[in-house]
C-alpha cells in the first residue's frame, strides 16, 4: 500500500512511518519538511496522488480551545478535500478515549476532527487511543510553577506509542471500519506517580508535590472518564517496562 502520514515528523508521527515501512508499506510523509503545509493545502493533493490510506497525526502548537478547534478544522478540511480529488479511499484520525467528557482545549479539536470526519466523503476510521507513556514526560515540561516542576493528578492507563502506530497501520491494511474499538495500555496508572518516576529516572531529585488540574479535563482525568471501557483493546507494554528502556534510565 502507499500510505501518507500526515505530521510524519512529530513524535507519534515518526513511529507510524516506521511502523508502516516495517510492514512493507510505500510512506508519504506529510508535514512543512517535506514542502507540504497542511492548513493551507500547499502541495497536499499532489502528494495524495496513488495514496492508498492516509493517517492523521498532525498536532497543533497551542492546545488552547480557538487554536485547537481552528487547527483541527483546517488540516481535516484540507486532508479530506484534497484525498476526495486524488481518489484516497480511507482516511484515518487517531482521537482520544472519553474527549465527551471534556470538551475543551486539545479535546475540543478532537472533537471537532471527529465530527468533520465522519461528515466527509472519504471513508473513514477514527481511532480513539488513551494517552501515550510519553504523556508523562510533558507533563514534566509542561507542569511547572516558578521553576518547580508538579505532578498532576489523574486516573490514565497509558499505551505505549509504538504500539498504537502498528495498530493503525494495521487499520489502514483492513479497510475503512468507521468509529474503531477503543485502544489502551495494559493497566491503570496513577498520572502523578507517572511523572514522578519519569523524572527520577532522568535525574531529577527535587521534589514534585501533587496538584489537581482545574477545568472539565483535569476533573475527567481525576474521576476516570478518560480511562478506557471493559471492551477496549489492550497494548502490551507497561509504563515500568516503558521507562526502564529510556536511554537516560
Amino acid at each position: 500500500m502507499r500510505i501518507a502520514v500526515a505530521g510524519g515528523t512529530g513524535i507519534s508521527g515518526q513511529h507510524v512511518v516506521a511502523a508502516a515501512r516495517a510492514r512493507d508499506h510505500e510512506v508519504v510523509v506529510l508535514a512543512r519538511s517535506t514542502g507540504i503545509d497542511l492548513l493551507s493545502g500547499a502541495g497536499v493533493e499532489r502528494a495524495l496522488r496513488g495514496v492508498d490510506a492516509v493517517i492523521d497525526m498532525s498536532n497543533p502548537s497551542s492546545t488552547e480551545t480557538p487554536d485547537a478547534v481552528s487547527f483541527f478544522a483546517g488540516v481535516t478540511h484540507t486532508l479530506l478535500t484534497a484525498g476526495h480529488r486524488a481518489g484516497v479511499a480511507h482516511h484515518i484520525a487517531v482521537s482520544i478515549v472519553g474527549i465527551d467528557a471534556a470538551p475543551e482545549g486539545y479535546y475540543a479539536g478532537k472533537l471537532t476532527q471527529e465530527r468533520l470526519i465522519a461528515e466527509g466523503a472519504v471513508p473513514w476510521t477514527i481511532q480513539r487511543s488513551t494517552q501515550f507513556h510519553e504523556f508523562a514526560a510533558q507533563m514534566f515540561a509542561r507542569a511547572t510553577v516558578a521553576g518547580i516542576h508538579l505532578a498532576p493528578r489523574g486516573r490514565v492507563q497509558p499505551i505505549a506509542a509504538h504500539e498504537l502506530a502498528t495498530h493503525l497501520v494495521r487499520r489502514a491494511e483492513e479497510g475503512p471500519q468507521g468509529r474503531a474499538r477503543d485502544l489502551a495500555g495494559p493497566r491503570e496508572e496513577s498520572l502523578a506517580e507517572m511523572v514522578r518516576s519519569y523524572a527520577r529516572a532522568i535525574g531529577h531529585r527535587m521534589p514534585l508535590p501533587a496538584i489537581s488540574v482545574p477545568g472539565a479535563i483535569g476533573r475527567a482525568q481525576r474521576s476516570g472518564a478518560l480511562l478506557p471501557s471493559g471492551d477496549s483493546l489492550l497494548g502490551t507494554q507497561t509504563f515500568t517496562e516503558w521507562l526502564q528502556a529510556l536511554p537516560d534510565a
